[in-house]
């Protein structure tokens, strides 16, 4: 089974079940994760840096393109709500989504 690996959160795995999405692997977890239109893709508040593993997601939706050419997600950020993974994917929490009652590592 495919894993997030979210590196600024000590390094935490998390299994992801085929048809799932990144945001709702993390919240079944019971990990906190920013996402303020209810995972709909109409924000970008679920935001995520992928620093590995962007071959294993699914392709880019419709709302990840357009917040992309509107210069709202950087080129290797991708939005937790949209994507699923078909293999292990390392990602962070870009600072501007930390939540302040989360202890967040440098790595």
């Amino acid at each position: 089974m495919p894993e997030i690996i979210i590196t600024n959160l000590q390094g935490k795995r998390i299994p992801v079940q085929k048809g799932t999405t990144l945001l709702q692997a993390i919240q079944d977890s019971g990990t906190d994760w920013m996402h303020a239109c209810g995972a709909k893709g109409r924000c970008t508040s679920c935001a995520m840096v992928v620093e590995a593993g962007g071959e294993h997601l699914s392709a880019c939706s419709e709302a990840e393109i357009k917040y992309r050419e509107a210069g709202r997600l950087g080129t290797s950020e991708r939005l937790a709500c949209q994507c699923e993974a078909a293999g292990d994917v390392q990602v962070r929490v870009p600072d501007r989504y930390k939540f302040p009652h989360l202890s967040y590592s440098t790595s």
